[in-house]
């Protein structure tokens, strides 16, 4: 009877911890939501330098947000975009593909990382991502027509 109780509480004591370190795990995560976003003066910064195509500033500020909310795919998202309109394919690809790790239906990540293969020459893996987003969101979301259009437009030019 006693080694029936010690594993019973071995057991338990396991599946305890293993939930909080879930929980705690999760309460630590930064979720990529609006109300979340809005609270970054950062994030804020970054998304006003893009509306204004200010991609450097873009890219500091987002740089800063990402200091502050690292598994934030909104913020690698928007990290990537400033990136890619500066020209810069390298880290462009980083971090829509860190937005992509953190939240694998990202659906403007998606939209995003296909126009930057787009860039690239890479029309195939542009694709790829246009089936993703068909899976995610069907052809009738934004993403979805806003990437069918690039792609159509760059086989035009080709």
């Amino acid at each position: 009877m006693t080694k029936l109780l010690a594993t019973l509480l071995l057991a338990y004591s396991t599946l305890l911890t293993a939930a909080l370190t879930a929980s705690l795990a999760s309460a630590n995560a930064v979720q990529s939501t609006p109300a979340a976003n809005r609270q970054s003066a950062d994030f804020v910064a970054g998304k006003k330098a893009i509306e204004r195509k200010d991609w450097k500033a873009a890219v500091e500020s987002l740089t800063r947000a990402d200091k502050e909310m690292p598994d934030n795919a909104d913020v690698q998202n928007y990290l990537g975009y400033a990136y890619r309109h500066l020209g810069d394919l390298d880290n462009s690809f980083a971090h829509y593909k860190a937005a992509l790790r953190i939240d694998p239906k990202h659906r403007g990540a998606h939209e995003y990382i296909g126009q930057a293969y787009l860039k690239a020459g890479q029309p195939e893996k542009a694709g790829e991502h246009l089936q993703a987003l068909e899976k995610i969101c069907g052809k009738g979301c934004e993403e979805y027509r806003d990437l069918a259009k690039a792609i159509a437009d760059y086989n035009k030019g080709r």
